[in-house]
């Protein structure tokens, strides 16, 4: 099962309402954005973004190296990137493993 961007936003919005704490999709899209925007700035920055109950977002450099085209086998160099990677919390890495 996927979850879109929009049933994202609903379901947040209809947990946080019965929760009792009443917040529009149009809120909930702006935190959201909001978050998007802060986690690429600190990961540029090269600092860690937690998120609360699924681990630490953490930026790491990838190695150049070289690669193979699949359509004609002729070697290709890939060039070294940066990359994001998410470290599980114990509360997702159990509620995964149970």
């Amino acid at each position: 099962m996927q979850l879109t961007q929009k049933e994202l936003i609903d379901t947040i919005t209809q947990e946080l309402g019965a929760g009792g704490t009443p917040i529009s999709k149009t809120q909930v899209d702006a935190v959201l954005s909001r978050l998007a925007i802060v986690a690429t700035r600190t990961l540029k920055a090269g600092g860690d973004v937690p998120l609360p109950g699924l681990g630490k977002l953490k930026a790491s450099q990838r190695a150049a190296r070289t690669g193979r085209n699949p359509a004609t086998g002729a070697a290709i160099e890939i060039p070294a990137k940066a990359t994001v990677k998410l470290a599980t919390g114990k509360t997702l890495d159990e509620a995964l493993n149970s």
